[in-house]
């Protein structure tokens, strides 16, 4: 079955436009015999946003996005791919900074109470993955506090 080149909509075999974005459908065709296999040409912009805020892994697919020639004029996923981005390495400097630091507690009966501030950092991380990826499949943009600023600042920073 083929595939609309630009935003992965379903298109007839004969069909010359996309009924969804409108792109000329003329040649391009995503599933087009004797084209090698792209896995970002059938994939739409809300699937590849979603694929960045997959805890642990979607890193991948955020650097995928941003290395993608498909997606370089596309803002609204290239600012999700590098929210997603920055979220994970949120997650990095909660694991291997600041959960280092609280281990060592000055009194043992303080210790608990610091291995619960590690743990909530990492709650509120994980919490607010879960909450982009339900923002993301409804197609809602939502700029997370101080992440969603960098993100935004990176995308303007990007050229076209």
């Amino acid at each position: 079955m083929p595939y609309c080149v630009q935003c992965g909509q379903t298109v007839g075999t004969s069909d010359r436009f996309c009924a969804k974005c409108g792109t000329s459908q003329s040649g391009g065709m995503a599933s087009a015999p004797g084209r090698a296999h792209d896995f970002w040409s059938n994939i739409s912009h809300r699937n590849a946003a979603l694929l960045c805020y997959i805890p642990w892994v979607g890193w991948i697919a955020a650097i995928a996005v941003l290395a993608s020639d498909r997606f370089r004029s596309e803002r609204r996923l290239r600012f999700h791919a590098f929210q997603g981005l920055y979220l994970f390495a949120a997650w990095l400097m909660v694991e291997w900074v600041v959960a280092p630091m609280l281990a060592f507690p000055v009194s043992t009966v303080g210790f608990p109470v610091y291995r619960t501030i590690s743990q909530l950092l990492h709650l509120a991380i994980l919490g607010a993955w879960i909450f982009m990826l339900i923002k993301v499949s409804h197609d809602q943009d939502y700029h997370l506090p101080v992440i969603g600023d960098l993100a935004d600042r990176s995308v303007s920073e990007q050229r076209p």
